[in-house]
């Protein structure tokens, strides 16, 4: 399924604050796909996303110079499958050497996405198990009013 960020939120845990990637998919606009993720890839994809230079490269960054500069580039993320309540990821890119496909967490691939404008895919087996109502995340707040971006 064609995929975008909705967008990147806040939630209160009895762990404390954590970050939520909303993923939205086409022709769907009731449920979205939400991922729970770091408070620090949450902000790396909301900078991603809104295309803030902090000057020197973060690690996000870093591997996204290093992938353009050996010649490659990212095609597509995919949502791939849930092992045991965790979202697996596929990063596939584009290399002198021909396609490559590489396990990653779904934030860091995302955060990638987000730099590069490439394609987001779920599968449809993953929207399926892990859809809510979008409702339900609507008084969260974004990242970006938690966190100040520089």
């Amino acid at each position: 399924m064609d995929a975008s960020i909705d967008s990147v939120r806040v939630a209160g845990t009895p762990e404390g604050p954590t970050g939520i990637v909303l993923l939205g998919v086409e022709d769907e606009e009731y449920d979205v796909l939400p991922i729970f993720i770091g408070l620090e890839e949450a902000t790396s994809i909301a900078r991603g996303a809104d295309a803030i230079d902090l000057g020197r490269p973060l690690t996000h960054d870093l591997l996204l110079n290093t992938i353009e500069e050996l010649g490659g580039r990212i095609d597509r993320i995919v949502v791939s499958a849930v092992e045991e309540g965790t979202y697996i990821a596929d990063l596939h890119l584009v290399t002198p050497r021909g396609k490559a496909t590489i396990d990653a967490r779904p934030s860091d691939s995302l955060a990638l996405a987000a730099r590069t404008n490439a394609a987001v895919e779920i599968s449809d087996e993953v929207f399926e198990e892990g859809r809510q109502p979008a409702d339900e995340f609507v008084e969260l707040q974004d990242v970006r009013e938690v966190y100040e971006q520089p």
